[in-house]
């Protein structure tokens, strides 16, 4: 039955990266609300949702037995969403100086780095559908519905930096992308510890994407529609 969902909650996500590019009303400025909105939903779901799964991570990961690179680290899981974070962040700090010299050498390499880091990024969490700790359909729909938006957010910021290459084939390779994390983890399984590190990894890129989106002054946030996003979902995170 969940193997199905998995596939069913998959071919969702790539729909939404499919589709993303018709939803017009996104590309306003000031920045759409549904964009605030879907930015504060992002942000409950982690400090609502993730943080604490990391925390569970973190706490199964210290009754295991591990390899002498990890004995003296206490915060294995936190430091690889700081990673995760770093790494994003480092990326799009590389795309944003070519764009700003007009480096167009170096445009197409960064562009197919960008898409790189998103691919994996996206895949994480095709893989998650199979790997990852859902016990009810409450837990499928919590995940499915927080990344949804995300993606939604993460697509308009990439057509922004990237104009129409990415519609050619950015948005294509990240449609399938979910594909084919959750085939790799329907042909693959791995340890309770790479499950963790893999979904600290996503925390982290999570973390970095929300806010780069919403925080810099040029994209014209609309902070009572982030605030609604926030204070709504964290209520439903709250009831169910």
């Amino acid at each position: 039955m969940f193997s199905l969902l998995s596939f069913i909650f998959a071919l969702g996500f790539s729909f939404v990266h499919f589709s993303s590019k018709y939803m017009k009303f996104l590309t306003y400025i000031p920045r759409s609300r549904l964009l605030s909105a879907a930015s504060g939903i992002s942000v409950a779901y982690i400090f609502v949702h993730v943080l604490p799964e990391l925390k569970k991570h973190q706490e199964s990961l210290e009754g295991m037995e591990r390899s002498e690179i990890f004995k003296y680290l206490d915060s294995h899981v936190y430091i690889f969403a700081m990673m995760g974070l770093c790494a994003f962040y480092g990326i799009e700090k590389a795309v944003k100086y070519s764009q700003k010299n007009k480096d167009e050498r170096n445009a197409a390499k960064l562009f197919g780095l960008h898409i790189s880091s998103f691919f994996i990024y996206n895949m994480l969490i095709g893989y998650l559908l199979v790997h990852g700790e859902f016990d009810s359909l409450k837990e499928w729909l919590i995940y499915f519905f927080a990344l949804s938006v995300h993606f939604i957010s993460n697509d308009h910021g990439l057509r922004q930096s990237h104009k129409r290459i990415y519609d050619k084939y950015g948005q294509w390779v990240l449609t399938f992308s979910i594909l084919i994390g959750w085939a790799v983890g329907v042909l693959t399984e791995v340890s309770e510890m790479v499950i963790a590190f893999l979904f600290a990894a996503l925390a982290g890129g999570v973390i970095l994407n929300v806010l780069k989106e919403e925080l810099p002054e040029e994209r014209e946030s609309n902070f009572a529609a982030f605030i609604g996003g926030v204070a709504g979902y964290t209520i439903i995170l709250i009831m169910i």
